[in-house]
């Protein structure tokens, strides 16, 4: 018998069986901009630019790192398409940017239809978090290239923003104040040297029951990326933000710098939040040094907002009464060169 695409390794049929099981949750993303159903070659949307004066688009692409390792540990993957998400719509927030649409790409060894299902159901419900209609896609089936049951994620967002609203922390000045939203826990990054010390080094079981955790280990690591869209659009209509940070790999230490003015730095003091227990132990397990810490991991704050003093009581009194768990943690001053950050 000769051979044909599936004894190769490629199911054309799984991929057809996926496309079924995805499509309403898919669909569930679409507003009236959006003007394709699946199965096109490619996605077309038609914004309303009716409220922009000088319309610019801002994009952003990211992945979901080794966090994928423990939706395979724990074979749940109903949550990482938040992840895959929430890293993207979060970076282009950062500039202010109102999120329009997504575009996601999944590679595996061999398609498994409700497994992809799970995946993509995941990423319908960050789209639809997010306000971002998920308009295409790519499933790639590649025989031998992935261990079995394992897969890759990449996504793709693409927002829109008045170009005199742009946020790029250019305004911000010495005795504005830094106000830190809180995460839901590590979000999506720092994973390879969690797992290190967790696993490798001190030996937990994924399923460990941990004192001062609700949820057992592998689940308290998984918990998606949290998404500040909605939160931080609203403020923006409200309140002159003077910068963004997106808080993600490299930490506190690394990111708020990058929408700093040179001779500038942002002076953070530890003791202005409380850390989730989850940091802590990985500390512990693997030994870590504070301030490699502070350099991997969010450390309990997931975005940065530079405010106006006079700001603070009611931007903290509003971010209150949407729900959303927030405190000051620092102050811009003035630096010597180049941008930085102080954690005191």
């Amino acid at each position: 018998m000769g051979l044909d695409y599936k004894k190769a390794g490629v199911d054309i049929d799984a991929g057809n069986q996926a496309v079924e099981l995805i499509k309403k949750n898919v669909q569930s993303t679409f507003g009236p901009e959006v003007m394709t159903g699946l199965g096109g070659f490619g996605g077309l949307f038609k914004p309303d630019l009716s409220k922009y004066k000088n319309p610019v688009l801002v994009s952003g692409t990211d992945g979901v790192g080794t966090k994928l390792k423990l939706a395979f540990k724990l074979d749940l993957h109903n949550t990482i398409g938040i992840d895959l998400v929430a890293m993207s719509v979060n970076d282009i927030l950062a500039q202010g940017a109102e999120p329009l649409f997504f575009l996601d790409y999944l590679a595996t060894g061999k398609l498994e239809p409700e497994k992809t299902a799970e995946i993509v159901k995941g990423i319908a419900v960050g789209c639809k978090e997010a306000g971002a209609a998920l308009i295409g896609g790519e499933t790639a089936e590649m025989a031998g290239f992935y261990q079995p049951g394992e897969y890759d994620l990449a996504g793709f967002a693409v927002g829109i923003v008045d170009q005199d609203q742009i946020i790029t922390g250019q305004e911000i000045q010495a005795g504005d104040l830094v106000i830190g939203l809180k995460s839901d826990g590590l979000h999506s990054n720092g994973f390879t040297l969690a797992r290190a010390a967790l696993f490798d080094k001190a030996g937990y079981d994924y399923t460990a029951e941990i004192e001062g955790m609700e949820k057992n280990l592998g689940e308290e690591l998984l918990q998606p990326t949290k998404i500040y869209v909605k939160t931080v659009l609203e403020l923006l209509d409200k309140f002159k933000i003077k910068g963004i940070a997106h808080i993600t790999g490299g930490g506190l230490i690394e990111n708020l710098p990058r929408i700093l003015p040179d001779g500038l730095k942002a002076e953070i003091k530890k003791e202005s939040w409380q850390p989730q227990r989850i940091f802590k132990l990985i500390q512990e397990a693997g030994e870590i040094a504070e301030k490699e810490m502070y350099r991997t991991f969010n450390m309990g704050i997931g975005m940065t907002l530079v405010i106006e003093k006079n700001d603070k009581v009611q931007l903290l009194s509003k971010l209150e009464q949407m729900g959303e768990k927030a405190c000051l943690i620092g102050e811009i001053k003035a630096g010597a060169g180049d941008s930085s950050l102080e954690l005191k």
